[in-house]
């Protein structure tokens, strides 16, 4: 559309199920390759992805007329048949259902590409459902906690 300029930037957080830690360094690069292509064609622009063994945090800078749960769930649809096609994990891989997306502005670009791409220094002290709830009180969103993680 002619005059409309945007920059929308969100930091996507999704789950392995039941929080597995599934996820293997020694794939990690493929996966990582495999979601970008998945996010480069639908016409958005990934700028970090990085994941610890059971998940992943996407930040993506998107268009208005893309629907980021359509995305989410296209990212998620296809990365879990990929990883099923390439028989990296016993029995059949699923991420968890949903997912968390923060908004991030332009001027805080630095700040959380520094906290993605340092994911395995960040969980020396964390949990992941310690980073996953304070992300979520820190930016005032309601949650239930018997909902947020489906367990095994």
């Amino acid at each position: 559309m002619a005059n409309t300029y945007t920059q929308l930037y969100f930091h996507v957080v999704f789950a392995v199920k039941g929080r597995a830690n599934l996820l293997a360094s020694k794939w990690r690069e493929q996966l990582f390759k495999y979601i970008t292509g998945i996010i480069s064609n639908k016409n958005q622009k990934l700028i970090i992805i990085n994941c610890m063994p059971d998940h992943v945090h996407l930040l993506i800078g998107m268009k208005p007329d893309n629907n980021l749960s359509d995305l989410v769930r296209d990212i998620k649809a296809n990365s879990s048949r990929f990883i099923n096609e390439q028989k990296w994990v016993p029995g059949k891989f699923e991420w968890q259902t949903g997912f968390g997306a923060f908004t991030v502005g332009h001027l805080q670009l630095d700040v959380v590409v520094s906290y993605i791409k340092n994911q395995e220094q960040h969980h020396t002290t964390k949990t992941f459902r310690e980073e996953y709830i304070e992300l979520l009180k820190r930016c005032e969103i309601d949650f239930k906690p018997e909902y947020l993680f489906e367990e095994n």
